[in-house]
């Protein structure tokens, strides 16, 4: 399978944003199929290039954001840079924006616009806490949408109190993976209906729409969850991170009866196997409370009297539910990702390269080299591909160089 028989070979997305939740969005809309040209300012351009940037290269998360992706570098604010993302828009599917509401309106890039110029575009808007709504132009980042939601509020022990993930829950999931799936509809729909649609993502909404677990909860009790203390953040011993001897984790996920009971058996203490599921209700039940905390602490006095390497070995061929928590050299390193071809290098400057996945959806057997060479490219450099965009736009060598001397465009 080439990248011409890709779900979405053949799509333009004008991709505005910056940081993480859009380029994200739009990384996954090119292991898809398609064309993104990343549309930057004249000034410093995406601000993930200088994020943890070294040796004077763009940094390995823009590079790993933006790989296989085009630049063109344009000064929205001028007549005649709106002017070039306008003639873009005529022949692009997607417009992918993350400023504050409002601001695309003011630029001249409002969606009554756009549609005017295509009527099948789809414009999708992802913002922390929507377009409506008293919050609408807060500020805010991945922990404040996370907080607002109530994911922050479960993530932790009962001893810790809250705590930060490193990975982005609402930026990703609500912001990135949402977009994406919406503009995947809107596309449909625009095909179907003849007409595109405007989506507005909001990072908060998403991250609260699939809160599943707590909202559960407080539907079934009237209280919202302990943070640390229910079924699956840490409050059986059946299902909980343990701690080895040399400072590193186990994790532990044998909720069902014939994972626990291998458990147990692997830890040599078969006699534990009833104690350590006995759980349904132990919450309100002082006696089976009890049996479990017992428990929890004789397996984490266990666990914590060999270092992890013991642990790994001993449940190496076992089939329940036992896993290292690895550190990310070991993750590049996993005979399962290797297997899946999932790592790739992606060749920065001569001397420079970056470690990062090949694309997650697998399109059948036979798309593996296709989808290898889609991922070769790392993130352009800001403006690399400005020239090459406005000759495909029939602009002039003469009409090129006033925008330049203008600087309205940046290579």
């Amino acid at each position: 399978m080439g990248k011409a028989h890709l779900p979405l070979s053949g799509m333009t997305v004008l991709d505005l944003s910056r940081l993480l939740p859009g380029p994200l969005c739009s990384m996954h809309l090119v292991e898809m199929g398609a064309r993104v040209i990343k549309v930057e300012d004249t000034g410093m351009g995406d601000y993930a290039r200088t994020l943890g940037a070294q040796k004077g290269s763009a940094s390995p998360m823009f590079q790993l954001l933006n790989r296989n992706k085009e630049s063109i570098s344009v000064d929205l604010t001028k007549p005649e840079g709106l002017e070039i993302v306008l003639k873009l828009v005529e022949q692009s599917d997607v417009v992918l924006e993350s400023f504050r509401p409002g601001v695309m309106d003011k630029l001249g890039l409002g969606y009554d616009k756009l549609k005017s110029i295509n009527p099948k575009i789809v414009v999708c808007a992802i913002s922390g806490f929507g377009q409506t709504g008293p919050w609408a132009l807060k500020a805010g980042h991945d922990m404040n949408y996370c907080a607002t939601s109530g994911l922050l509020d479960q993530v932790g022990s009962a001893e810790s109190g809250p705590v930060l993930s490193n990975f982005q829950i609402a930026d990703i999931a609500g912001g990135a993976l949402s977009a994406a799936m919406a503009i995947v509809a809107g596309l449909l729909g625009a095909e179907r209906q003849g007409e595109g649609c405007y989506l507005d993502i909001s990072m908060t909404d998403c991250a609260f729409a699939n809160n599943m677990i707590p909202m559960s909860y407080f539907n079934a009790t009237g209280k919202s969850p302990r943070r640390g203390q229910d079924l699956l953040t840490g409050g059986v011993p059946c299902y909980r991170l343990y701690e080895t001897q040399d400072g590193r984790h186990m994790a532990v996920g044998s909720l069902e009866l014939k994972f626990r009971q291998q458990v147990c058996e692997i830890l040599g203490q078969p006699e534990w196997a009833a104690a350590y599921g006995d759980f349904m209700g132990a919450a309100t039940n002082p006696e089976k409370l009890q049996k479990t905390k017992t428990i929890e602490k004789e397996v984490e006095d266990l666990f914590k009297s060999q270092p992890q390497s013991h642990w790994r070995e001993l449940f190496a061929d076992s089939d329940c539910c036992v896993t290292p928590i690895l550190n990310m050299q070991e993750v590049f390193e996993h005979p399962q990702l290797l297997a899946r071809e999932m790592i790739q290098e992606l060749n920065v400057t001569a001397n420079d390269k970056v470690l990062g996945p090949a694309p997650a959806i697998k399109y059948g057997a036979q798309s593996v080299d296709a989808e290898k060479i889609l991922n070769e490219q790392a993130g352009p450099d800001q403006g690399e591909h400005t020239l090459a965009i406005l000759r495909e736009l029939s602009f002039g060598q003469d009409q090129i160089d006033q925008l330049t001397e203008k600087r309205v465009v940046k290579f």
